[in-house]
């Protein structure tokens, strides 16, 4: 007999059903993510496993047996957190599940950039033999990087640049000790002392009021036209139009991007004609590895405060008593 009944809001990978079978759950995967489908499929749910779909107050207000949401993975702004407080409905992420993942997706698109993976491809399948003498690959050795934000994935860039690429890395972070920064290897610096100084310029802050279009046009001014932004953290915290103007003007060199705004881009974005930019479907965090680990991490937060546990990664404990 079933302990209870988990809702999907999408699939997720087959160790996190096991994982919840093997509890003694019924693991029920929504047949759309619509708000009509999920406020119909969460009404018997005792726990909700929520990918990318939006979950507004209508959704939680409807699960009347609803005790536990987890987010397959760390960003949590498709969910109404408020709402949820209020039912005093505790909401958990996956805090150890991504950050490698897209730690080495951030390396991934500084390498492609420095090393010209991609036009030299292109043009070697072209039999344009001559590139090479273009001399327009760098090396990383020495280089700077800037990172704005040093939670997890920040802490491990950081870490990476230097150990692999003997790279400077500056850093910044208002919510981050000092002694923390420092002790991962980074230099505390202001925006603006960042943005000046960096090769690369990565993002790894929440998305939220005070981070939307932090990045817009008097930021890429500050840049060197040498630059690279790199974002695999979320869309809105870079004003894409400003972006945009800023590649095709030659103010900063390039940009490798993982999100967008909105998600996902439409097709007549102008980003899509752009040479100097590298594109990815916000797959920075979908490894095998890590869709693994963000499937059976949320499960276990769900079977955790289902069975009388605190669970890891609370971003409301003003929820739980």
């Amino acid at each position: 007999m079933s302990k209870g009944k988990i809702l999907m809001s999408q699939p997720i990978h087959e160790a996190g059903i096991k994982f919840i079978t093997d509890q003694g759950y019924e693991a029920r995967v929504a047949p759309d993510f619509s708000e009509a489908t999920l406020i119909k499929e969460v009404q018997d749910a005792q726990g909700f496993l929520v990918r990318t779909a939006e979950i507004p107050a209508s959704v939680i207000n409807a699960g009347k047996q609803l005790k536990v949401i987890a987010r397959h993975g760390v960003g949590y702004d498709n969910i109404d957190v408020k709402a949820a407080t209020a039912r005093k409905i505790p909401v958990c992420i996956t805090p150890r599940a991504n950050a490698l993942s897209v730690a080495e997706h951030v390396l991934a698109f500084m390498l492609a950039w420095a090393k010209r993976i991609v036009p030299y491809d292109a043009a070697t399948r072209k039999n344009d033999w001559d590139i090479r003498n273009s001399y327009g690959a760098f090396d990383l050795d020495g280089k700077t990087i800037g990172i704005l934000g040093m939670g997890r994935i920040g802490v491990l860039v950081c870490q990476k640049a230097k150990a692999a690429f003997n790279m400077e890395v500056l850093a910044y972070d208002p919510l981050v000790p000092r002694e923390v920064m420092e002790k991962a290897g980074a230099r505390v610096a202001t925006i603006p002392e960042i943005l000046t100084a960096a090769d690369f310029v990565t993002l790894h802050v929440p998305s939220n009021p005070e981070t939307k279009g932090m990045i817009g046009e008097a930021q890429f001014k500050m840049m060197k036209r040498s630059a690279f932004l790199i974002n695999c953290a979320r869309g809105p915290i870079v004003d894409e139009a400003a972006l945009v103007k800023a590649l095709k003007d030659g103010t900063i060199a390039g940009a490798g991007l993982d999100v967008f705004d909105p998600e996902p881009p439409t097709a007549d974005n102008p980003l899509f004609g752009l040479p100097n930019v590298l594109l990815s479907p916000h797959s920075a965090g979908l490894t095998v590895e890590c869709v693994i680990r963000m499937a059976t991490h949320a499960a276990q937060a769900i079977v955790d405060v289902l069975e009388g546990r605190r669970p890891e990664g609370i971003i409301n404990p003003e929820a739980v008593k």
